[in-house]
């Protein structure tokens, strides 16, 4: 839906202002003159703003009048048809209320057509993500989420056969590293013990011949040389028991007191098996390959979020190219401006779904790049001139850069710019007390 044209009664004073199609500029107009000025906007699809009259476009190209005189009946007409077609648009009570049909009251509708440079400047942890998956390359960030829902699906295949459940797969790989630990430990404590002992025995040996037929340091290297070797047989033996602690400790989580007895607690159908087991093993390790490659692209964001916003990623990827075409350089994901930039679309999306039958509602712009250099405001300036193809955008600035963009872009016929004259501000005052432009 568009406006086409808006025309306010304030007493004596009647004026009206009409509306580009796409972007509707308003320039040269103070807060309390935006304020104002919205407030009418938004009012005029409300069913309580008397005085305020709009003539609109729907989606469908059908064009309406609405007729909110003071005291007298609210009414709605087809233009092209020339009939009163109030009773479309009207609810029980009879009241004529476009807000109500969107589900909007005029307090939620305010709050979500009009973006100020607060709105724009507050980025929440929704666009961070997508502005973070939208700089990944999208044939490597889609086949990796696909790689790790086929490797989940073969997982749960693998686990569903062997008559187990996906985590148990986490549960043995977790005990075979920490048995194939101990089994580990224990070998070399063997070996060591084993080592020990023959040294041990040795040095026993030659220490009583050392003694007394060389010199008593003699029999004392001997001696050392059975001490150290019997010390590192004792920390390998440390080493074993810490080892058969671990793998105690993840067969207690199983519920198991010993390995054999988690195999059969367990996992007892892998048993039967030694080939279903490590099918259900490798499975489970290909699913966690696919997760870790995943998360050093994603960071901590899950293939299921990324899959169910696909959509809201890919339209930021768009606006991502769009901003680095305009401006001629990589975007900066890091850049305040890609962050207005995403912030942006993401109120024009809101706002194109939200109208009666999902039609879109103009989006209201009060003033939102007062935070950003010159430099920056270009590339977001011609961003809505793309985004209003396809929503009407209207514009409210006091910032005289953004006019004087606006008045070179009009020449081109996509844009128009509304400014006061010395006229208005002398006489056309708004029931909120400001100017407005005409």
């Amino acid at each position: 839906m568009r406006f086409e044209r808006l025309v306010i009664e304030a007493g004596e004073n009647t004026f009206s202002l009409d509306f580009h199609p796409r972007l509707t500029v308003i320039s040269g107009v103070g807060r309390l003159e935006r304020e104002g000025l919205v407030n009418e906007l938004v009012g005029a699809l409300a069913a309580s703003r008397s005085g305020v009259h709009a003539e609109i476009l729907a989606d469908n190209g059908n064009r309406f009048a609405i007729f909110r005189p003071h005291g007298g009946r609210h009414r709605v007409v087809d233009v092209d048809a020339s009939v009163d077609v109030s009773a479309r648009f009207a609810d029980a009570d009879g009241t004529i209320d476009l807000l109500a049909a969107a589900g909007l009251d005029l307090r939620s509708a305010r709050r979500r057509l009009t973006v100020t440079a607060a709105d724009l400047a507050t980025s929440t942890r929704h666009d961070e993500i997508l502005r973070r998956l939208a700089a990944v390359d999208p044939h490597r960030l889609w086949a990796l989420a696909e790689r790790v829902h086929s490797t989940q699906e073969r997982l749960a295949a693998e686990a569903s056969a062997s008559g187990s459940a996906p985590e148990d797969a986490d549960v043995v790989a977790r005990i075979e590293a920490r048995h194939d630990a101990f089994e580990a430990a224990q070998a070399r404590a063997e070996r060591f013990r084993r080592i020990s002992f023959a040294v041990g025995a040795l040095a026993a040996l030659v220490a009583v011949p050392l003694a007394m037929w060389v010199t008593q340091a003699a029999a004392m290297v001997a001696v050392i040389a059975a001490a150290a070797v019997t010390a590192v047989s004792f920390v390998q033996n440390q080493r074993m028991e810490r080892a058969r602690k671990a793998e105690e400790a993840a067969l207690a989580e199983a519920g198991a007191r010993s390995y054999l007895g988690f195999h059969l607690q367990r996992v007892n159908g892998l048993l039967a098996s030694e080939q279903a087991r490590q099918r259900l093993l490798q499975a489970n390790d290909d699913n966690r390959r696919a997760l870790a490659e995943w998360q050093e692209v994603a960071g901590e964001v899950t293939v299921e979020w990324a899959v169910e916003h696909r959509a809201e990623i890919e339209e930021a990827a768009r606006v991502r190219h769009d901003m680095a075409v305009f401006a001629a350089a990589p975007v900066d994901e890091g850049d305040r401006t890609a962050a207005v930039a995403h912030a942006l679309v993401s109120r024009l999306n809101q706002v194109r779904r939200c109208g009666p039958g999902g039609e879109s509602l103009p989006l209201l712009l009060d003033d939102p790049f007062t935070n950003l250099d010159e430099v920056d405001k270009g590339p977001l300036l011609e961003l809505l001139v793309r985004s209003s193809i396809n929503q009407q955008v209207v514009l409210l600035t006091a910032d005289p850069e953004v006019a004087e963009w606006a008045r070179l872009e009009a020449m081109t016929g996509e844009v128009t710019v509304l400014e006061p004259t010395p006229d208005a501000e002398r006489h056309q005052d708004t029931p909120d007390g400001g100017h407005v432009a005409a």
